[in-house]
């Protein structure tokens, strides 16, 4: 009687929760076709202005809509140039997750003359607010992370558009959208602003909102999206040892994938794209960030990889949407093309090639060329190569261990810029002289390699690293801070690399004061299908001597936080240095680094 009962209500809920195509949106075009963003007045509340080295900042809130009764309204900071002469492009800044509007972006693009709007969307309490602030309140909806599960899921709940009914507009992506797309209006009636030249820009859940943003918005003139902003993340992608999803959806996929997914937004777009994003990107894989803007018809595409990063952006490639920016709505110059570039499979040794020939008004100062075996974006490591140069075109050669395996490819080209470029952000120099531009990523097939009759010539090294190219194959957190450098490489999950069984791992180095430093070891990041991450750490004293000095390590030197040992090396992905570790057993009297940072000599598996 029980189980017919729960039988019963199961059938019932199916018939409510039912998709039709009658009755829910079956395309992005359908699921936008009753808004109109700018119907609805803003009632603009301006909650504090005031003035600083010629810029008017202000803190203000807008209307959103009405939904479920209730009012939903957005807070922001809003800025532009003191005594502006003629009508500004205006640029929208929209924030990434966990985060909240930002003064100093607004800052930033006002320095370089802009009208900017920074929109608060997470609802988190506004920089400099005083008690009583008004902040944005979303009413009786909620598509903030406080409500996580909205992001995926078009199910209906109390905080959704719909309380009794499977729909996307239950997304949250939708009202963030619905919101985003509320602050062009917001920014097109102000006086200071020429309504034909608007910009957007977002970095993380922010990227993900300017490709959204963008794909239904045609008074978008330019877009920048950065770590997000890619399709595909409900597909399940195969990997070495496994298959894994970004995001699984809640409700219908093929509804969900027709009306909120990026690689349904992509065709839609009307504006120059420039896409910037780290090559380990946890958030925006690199694979499927090429594969959705290869959807944007008829517009100039860039791209721009920070190598080895993930969630974090060179000065170079940072730089890239000031300049994107400037050139498409404020007549500033262009930036250079994708540079050309081949992956040439057939040579006479076997060994492929990659060959990039890079064209423009403005020196090149550098080619880097990388290659990686690895099909996980997050995890692999880049391979980087030493080119040789014929003009404007370089060349490398790509050794593989063997043809049965796939290997990926790319190249960033760095150009001199015309004068140093400064976007005053924290963590960027105050000039940077050189811009960064990606070419197309590429990639080969065990069948493609075997057909093209690729030859192993790739044996295993037992030495890891001797510095002499710097940290080419490594990673800087926190590069310059002196108490809290990290050096970071995923060499180590590279089978070329990886740390036989029965071997130790030595370091040489040499450093001038007495230290102790703490050598972090990874296992499984980001490879849940492999097996659960585990981060295990070694915590080394360190003579003051500046002679060199080994320290050399089984792996059951290096403990996790229960005190487990490490089995082996075999699984390991990240490998770092740090003057610091989170949980380390640091000594007081060693908690601060002494002098300088050491000199590594040698890395290596004996």
């Amino acid at each position: 009687m029980r189980l017919a009962s729960f039988a019963h209500v199961g059938c019932f809920l199916a018939t409510v929760l039912q998709l039709t195509a009658a009755d829910v949106p079956q395309s992005v075009t359908e699921l936008w076709a009753d808004f109109d963003p700018r119907k609805e007045p803003l009632e603009t509340e301006v909650v504090r202005e005031w003035k600083t080295n010629g810029m008017v900042l202000r803190a203000v809130r807008f209307r959103v809509g009405t939904f479920k009764g209730q009012p939903a309204r957005l807070a922001a900071f809003y800025g532009f140039p003191e005594g502006a002469k003629t009508k500004l492009p205006a640029v929208m800044h929209i924030h990434g997750g966990g985060q909240r509007a930002s003064l100093d972006e607004v800052k930033a693009l006002v320095g370089r003359g802009y009208a900017a709007l920074s929109v608060n969307w997470g609802g988190r309490e506004m920089e400099h607010a005083l008690p009583g602030d008004a902040n944005t309140d979303w009413g009786a909806v909620d598509p903030t992370q406080q409500n996580v599960p909205g992001y995926n899921s078009m199910l209906p709940g109390p905080k959704q558009f719909f309380a009794d009914r499977e729909h996307p507009k239950n997304n949250n992506w939708y009202l963030l959208t619905l919101g985003c797309r509320r602050g062009l209006t917001f920014l097109e009636q102000q006086p200071e602003v020429d309504p034909q030249r608007l910009g957007i820009h977002g970095f993380s859940m922010g990227g993900n909102l300017t490709m959204y943003v963008a794909g239904t918005d045609a008074r978008v003139k330019a877009a920048v999206p950065a770590v997000g902003g890619q399709g595909w993340r409900w597909e399940k992608h195969e990997f070495l040892g496994g298959a894994v999803s970004q995001e699984p959806v809640r409700g219908d996929l093929e509804v969900f994938r027709r009306t909120l997914s990026f690689e349904s937004y992509a065709p839609l777009i009307r504006c120059p794209v420039l896409h910037r994003s780290a090559a380990n990107d946890f958030h925006g894989w690199m694979d499927d960030v090429y594969r959705t803007d290869a959807l944007i018809p008829n517009q100039p595409v860039r791209h721009a990889w920070s190598p080895h990063f993930n969630h974090r952006l060179t000065p170079e490639v940072a730089i890239t949407m000031p300049l994107w920016l400037d050139h498409f709505i404020k007549g500033g110059p262009a930036l250079p093309e994708t540079p050309a570039s081949q992956l040439l499979l057939q040579s006479a040794n076997g060994i492929p090639q990659f060959r990039v020939t890079a064209r423009a008004d403005r020196p090149i100062t550098r080619c880097d060329i990388y290659y990686s075996l690895d099909p996980d974006p997050r995890a692999r490591f880049w391979r980087s190569t030493d080119a040789s140069r014929a003009g404007d075109t370089f060349t490398a050669k790509l050794p593989l261990p063997s043809p049965d395996g796939p290997v990926f490819a790319f190249a960033n080209v760095f150009y001199l810029l015309p004068k140093p470029e400064s976007f005053v952000l924290p963590g960027l120099p105050k000039e940077i002289r050189e811009v960064c531009l990606s070419t197309t990523l590429h990639r080969a097939t065990p069948a493609e390699l075997r057909a093209a009759g690729v030859k192993p010539d790739d044996a295993p090294s037992l030495l890891l690293d001797d510095f002499t190219h710097g940290w080419r194959d490594w990673y800087q957190l926190n590069a310059g801070n002196h108490d809290h450098w990290q050096h970071w490489t995923r060499k180590v999950t590279d089978p070329k690399w990886r740390g036989p069984d029965g071997t130790r791992l030595a370091l040489t180095l040499r450093v001038a004061e007495p230290n102790r430093m703490t050598i972090v070891a990874i296992e499984n990041e980001w490879r849940s299908y492999r097996g659960p991450r585990r981060t295990y750490k070694a915590e080394v004293t360190l003579r003051g001597t500046n002679e060199a000095q080994t320290r050399t390590f089984a792996p059951g030197n290096f403990k996790d936080a229960d005190g487990t040992p490490l089995k082996s090396w075999s699984q390991l992905d990240q490998f770092g240095f740090c003057a610091q570790s989170e949980g380390g057993t640091t000594p007081p009297a060693f908690r601060r680094w002494a002098g300088k940072e050491p000199e590594f000599l040698r890395l290596e598996w004996k």
